[in-house]
């Protein structure tokens, strides 16, 4: 049960910087952002999705666009603002300075056994 809620923990922590690299990459659909966290292992739900969409808006990473689809209603695709990019970017190096010291306590930890 501690495992899976630290999993749990772990995963929720890097969500909205997994979701602002994949936007990053150009003009997104939900459902594609779905798709590809789930191929990365992130299992996400819309439930989930969503509202960490509209937080990502209301705090200007985030716009939208609506698009006409030919096989049902308008779809909406998200891009970062200037401010996401900037966030992204900090979020970028923070990332790198965790894996660094998370690989180093745990290599640490692993070379004294």
């Amino acid at each position: 049960m501690i495992v899976e809620n630290t999993q749990i923990q772990m995963r929720k922590g890097i969500l909205e910087y997994c979701i602002l690299s994949i936007i990053s990459r150009g003009e997104t659909y939900a459902s594609d952002i779905i798709s590809e966290l789930k191929e990365a292992k992130l299992l996400v739900v819309e439930g989930t999705l969503y509202p960490l969409l509209t937080r990502l808006k209301n705090n200007g990473l985030l716009s939208y666009n609506w698009v006409e689809s030919t096989s049902g209603p308008p779809r909406k695709y998200y891009t970062l603002t200037e401010a996401g990019v900037q966030v992204l970017k900090q979020l970028d190096t923070t990332w790198h300075e965790l894996v660094y010291a998370v690989n180093r306590s745990t290599q640490n930890k692993t070379n004294n056994n």
